[in-house]
């Protein structure tokens, strides 16, 4: 595989198109085609919906070993390599779910998608955020986010093509790995380089403690919702007899509607305040829980899905910002332990769901749980205002 291009000779399109089709690999295809593919295992290859839970929770430890790896690694050369290694090795763990039917290999192959993750969200990020800076560009990121709500994408059309074509499960992860190649190349060529030692920021400064307790139970609970309706989005939508068939296109509109959100709730922190934003986002992302509680009908469930994507990459990329303009000394401090926290709520959550589901036979009392924690979120978004304004005091 070819070196990636010299600094000097990488465009600002190429850094951000090959940021976008890393985050399409290492979080769309390596942790989201889960998702759609969870109801097929379930009939064919018979994975239990408490086994998916816990298969989506050790997707997440995954996640919070990465970032854990990622804030202790300091050599800039090394933070290059993981995240070098991270694309690859997405390809590799995509396939490896359908080479096997133990759920031992299944469990690795999520494991490994999970570290996947955190180099394409922390590694990736700061890695085109460093070079546009350095380069005299505007670190806009948020056109970087789109690979989320791209990759959701493409996981949801990769599935409906598969199973239109009559394949089966294992023969579906095959695929996403094949189209995997198409994000591999330009990710690979258009890697920016890690900042070099004597350009990183010195640490020091930051939020008080009481604003990062708050906001670290805020994002706690945004790690809760985001991580139910990640693994049980389609798997909600087929439970229901009449709408059996249905569930990638309500995965399809997560994606689509994630993926120009983020310039949309840039617009409303404008207007609202990041924190007003955030609560806004909160707000709505309760109501999309409800829905498919609510209302067994495809208008609620399709609802609750566009609503769900419309909110969570707000939330991550909002959350992400506030923190980060908060600590301008050091923002990947603040922002891996907020990262930690949001990983934490997607290691608990999913397996005490999938339990819940099992136990009922219904996802009406994981939704409204769902609700409440999210709910707890913007409890918390209260006190992180209050002390804002706290500080703003004169003393």
């Amino acid at each position: 595989m070819p070196e990636a291009a010299s600094t000097e000779s990488l465009r600002p399109w190429q850094v951000l198109l090959g940021g976008i089709c890393a985050l399409v690999l290492t979080v769309g295809l390596a942790r989201f085609a889960f998702t759609p593919l969870l109801p097929q295992m379930h009939a064919q290859a018979g994975l239990g919906l408490a086994d998916g839970g816990l298969l989506a929770a050790l997707n997440y430890a995954g996640y919070m070993s990465g970032a854990l790896l990622v804030a202790w690694v300091e050599s800039p050369a090394w933070r290059r390599r993981l995240y070098s290694a991270a694309l690859p090795l997405a390809l590799v763990i995509t396939a490896l779910m359908g080479w096997s039917t133990a759920f031992g290999v299944w469990a690795l192959s999520r494991y490994l998608g999970g570290l996947c993750g955190a180099a394409g969200m922390l590694l990736g990020s700061g890695l085109v955020q460093g070079w546009l800076i350095r380069s005299g560009r505007r670190p806009e990121l948020g056109l970087y986010f789109i690979g989320l709500g791209l990759g959701v994408a493409v996981s949801a059309i990769g599935a409906l093509g598969m199973t239109g074509m009559q394949l089966g499960w294992s023969a579906q992860w095959q695929g996403f790995a094949l189209l995997g190649l198409a994000f591999l190349l330009p990710a690979w060529a258009w890697r920016p380089p890690v900042p070099p030692a004597a350009q990183r920021m010195a640490a020091g400064g930051g939020p008080g403690r009481r604003w990062m307790a708050w906001m670290l139970a805020a994002y706690f609970c945004a790690g809760w919702g985001f991580v139910i309706n990640a693994t049980f989005t389609v798997a909600i939508v087929e439970k229901q007899p009449l709408l059996a068939g249905h569930g990638p296109w309500a995965w399809l509109l997560v994606g689509l509607a994630a993926t120009p959100a983020v310039f949309v709730w840039d617009r409303v922190a404008r207007r609202l305040g990041d924190v007003g934003a955030l609560l806004l986002a909160f707000g709505l992302q309760i109501v999309g829980v409800l829905l498919p509680a609510l209302s067994h009908g495809l208008v609620a469930a399709l609802a609750g899905a566009l609503l769900y994507g419309a909110t969570f990459i707000g939330i991550v990329s909002l959350t992400l910002a506030l923190a980060g303009r908060q600590s301008p000394t050091n923002p990947g401090k603040a922002m891996a332990r907020l990262t930690l926290s949001y990983g934490a709520a997607q290691v608990s959550a999913p397996a005490l769901t999938g339990r819940m589901v099992e136990a009922s036979g219904s996802f009406d009392a994981a939704l409204w749980l769902t609700a409440v924690v999210l709910a707890l979120g913007m409890l918390a978004l209260a006190g992180v205002m209050w002390e804002s304004r706290e500080a703003r005091r004169p003393s």
